[in-house]
């Protein structure tokens, strides 16, 4: 998540607040600031400023959008000129969507990817296509719709690279999962 340092003025902070509030042009219901990949905002004069975003993943086909709507908003507040830098390290990672983005991602009906307890490698399954939760030693994918832990993997892919494709065991629905990165 990103914050305010001390060393950061009161515009850097302002200019901050409103690139953070730009919606993510793949899951709207999410602002940058919430899917966390606005790193930082630093301003290079009065006015001219630099941002430094981190894509979801290398090749991410949506940081260019992202990377204009920044642009729009911050020229939109006076500045003259914005640049807008992809930063890879550290790599984003699903951990950095805040408890807010996880919950409007719930409401939205996509469950949200479960939080890493470590700074491990990212376990990786190669067993069956169709699996049920319950039968792994991970925390469970829970429905986003009734909040049944009782869910099974219909497609590793969905709508996005992101997501991958669920069912509800209880209530029978479909949903999107994004996945843990």
């Amino acid at each position: 998540m990103v914050t305010a340092t001390p060393a950061t003025t009161a515009l850097e902070a302002e200019l901050l607040e409103l690139a953070g509030a730009v919606p993510d042009p793949e899951l709207p219901v999410l602002t940058l600031r919430e899917l966390g990949v606005l790193r930082a905002v630093h301003l290079q004069g009065g006015d001219a400023v630099e941002v430094d975003l981190t894509p979801t993943y290398t090749g991410c086909p949506a940081l260019e959008a992202m990377s204009l709507d920044i642009e729009r908003v911050l020229r939109a507040h006076g500045m003259r000129e914005v640049t807008v830098r992809t930063v890879l390290s550290p790599a984003w990672s699903t951990d950095d969507i805040t408890p807010e983005g996880r919950e409007k991602l719930r409401e939205f009906g996509i469950a949200p990817p479960r939080v890493h307890h470590d700074s491990g490698p990212v376990p990786l399954s190669l067993g069956p296509t169709r699996t049920r939760d319950t039968d792994t030693a991970t925390e469970p994918v829970r429905c986003p719709h009734c909040g049944s832990a009782g869910t099974e993997l219909l497609s590793r892919f969905s709508s996005t690279a992101c997501k991958a494709l669920r069912r509800c065991l209880a209530c029978r629905e479909p949903f999107d999962h994004f996945k843990e990165l």
